[in-house]
């Protein structure tokens, strides 16, 4: 059987340093932190007092108040990136079959501002009192439902969940359903609005979080020698993926091919990473296999790279490795220096940004960095402090999550 080919043709994000795809490439090209004080909740007891929130963000500019009490935030930022993407790629305007259209959808936790609430509740009075909402708003495979509800998709529909990486899972599971022949054109990304107490100090008692309270923009600092731990972002992201010859047919704009999809276990620890890099180098490594490429075919790479002490060193260690001599010629960066750590919809937010690479040549910097970590190979390109232009080709973007969960999806320039 001969697969398909799979390209994108839409996205849309939404996110700590932008509310829209153009808004955060923009912000990605500045350098700009998304960090700031908490808002959302009040954090002052808490041993992190800040994150990356989305901005600016009213849900009944997108909702009339009865659809937004029936969505958590994770919901509702989902929808909001999943709308632009639709729009985007045009393919409400073209007529196609829409029972061949699938969402397919990442989310690490789910709706935890709602779990919270009512559970929190329930626990002040004594009473089992619950609103009718509770469960429909909380599952985290609730928001792909609300997709197709929205514009009557009624192709594969379902959510991926492996932590940090179940976004780059959703991206991986909706090419290999195109590439079968399973559906014409998937919705897929992410969201993850995990911003709340319990979420913050959830990963506080991990010892997980960035403390750098003093100082919140420059805490998130990819390979610098004083990192401290991540910073934790919300948000949510989309990509229109599609099979090449129904989008030429219709004469859809193609941004890239989605060429490459690996995953691998760490099998490891529930939290830590291999001291290796053993998962993140069989995930690139896999990823490279399936997309027919050679190591020396990459011309960028957005890493993981959270800014946690044995993270950002396995998967630079990781890369060394695999790619060798080669290595040295890649312009490598973090995003996560400006966006924080936006856990399940992490992997599509940073497949945007390795997408962006491929249509501007340009790469966006990672921010913060102070000190070199004589751990780390010096001579890795991480397009420290300022954008590198660069005429990239093939990007790939690393994506892993608690559990060893490891996913890497590379994209090539059509």
């Amino acid at each position: 059987m001969e697969l398909k080919r799979v390209v994108v043709t839409g996205f849309g994000a939404l996110t700590p340093i932008g509310n829209n795809a153009n808004e955060y490439w923009e912000s990605l090209l500045k350098g700009e932190s998304g960090a700031a004080p908490t808002t959302l909740f009040d954090a002052t007891n808490f041993k992190t007092r800040f994150a990356c929130e989305v901005k600016n963000f009213n849900p009944l500019d997108h909702f009339d108040k009865k659809d937004a009490k029936k969505m958590d935030r994770n919901t509702q930022l989902g929808m909001v990136a999943a709308r632009e993407a639709v729009a985007h790629s045009r393919i409400m305007e073209d007529n196609v079959d829409k029972h061949r259209v699938g969402v397919i959808w990442g989310s690490g936790i789910g709706g935890l501002e709602t779990f919270e609430t009512e559970v929190l509740g329930w626990a002040n009075t004594d009473i089992p009192r619950f609103n009718p909402f509770f469960i429909p708003k909380m599952i985290a495979d609730i928001t792909p439902g609300h997709i197709s509800i929205e514009y009557g998709f009624h192709g594969p529909n379902y959510t991926t969940v492996s932590a940090c990486a179940s976004s780059a899972n959703a991206l991986i599971d909706s090419k290999m359903l195109i590439q079968l022949g399973k559906a014409d054109v998937i919705v897929c990304g992410g969201s993850e609005a995990a911003v709340t107490a319990s979420g913050v100090g959830g990963f506080n008692a991990m010892m997980a979080l960035s403390t750098r309270n003093e100082d919140p923009k420059t805490a998130s600092r990819p390979f610098d020698k004083d990192r401290d731990g991540f910073v934790l972002g919300e948000g949510a992201g989309a990509i229109i993926l599609e099979e090449y010859e129904h989008a030429v047919k219709r004469g859809a704009t193609i941004y890239a091919e989605l060429l490459g999809g690996g995953m691998s276990a760490d099998a490891h620890h529930m939290t830590a990473p291999h001291p290796e890099g053993l998962g993140a180098y069989l995930v690139m490594k896999n990823c490279l296999e399936d997309a027919g490429l050679t190591a020396d075919e990459v011309d960028h790479i957005n890493m993981h790279g959270t800014s946690t002490p044995l993270g950002d060193l396995a998967e630079s260690s990781a890369i060394s490795k695999l790619f060798g001599e080669h290595a040295y010629d890649i312009q490598i960066n973090s995003t996560k220096s400006m966006t924080g750590h936006l856990l399940g919809a992490a992997g599509v937010i940073e497949a945007i940004a390795a997408l962006g690479t491929i249509i501007h040549g340009i790469v966006p910097p990672t921010i913060n960095h102070f000190t070199d970590d004589d751990k780390i190979d010096s001579r890795l390109n991480f397009t420290f402090n300022e954008a590198v232009k660069k005429d990239v080709k093939v990007a790939m973007s690393n994506t892993f999550g608690f559990g060893g969960h490891n996913a890497c999806v590379l994209f090539k320039k059509i």
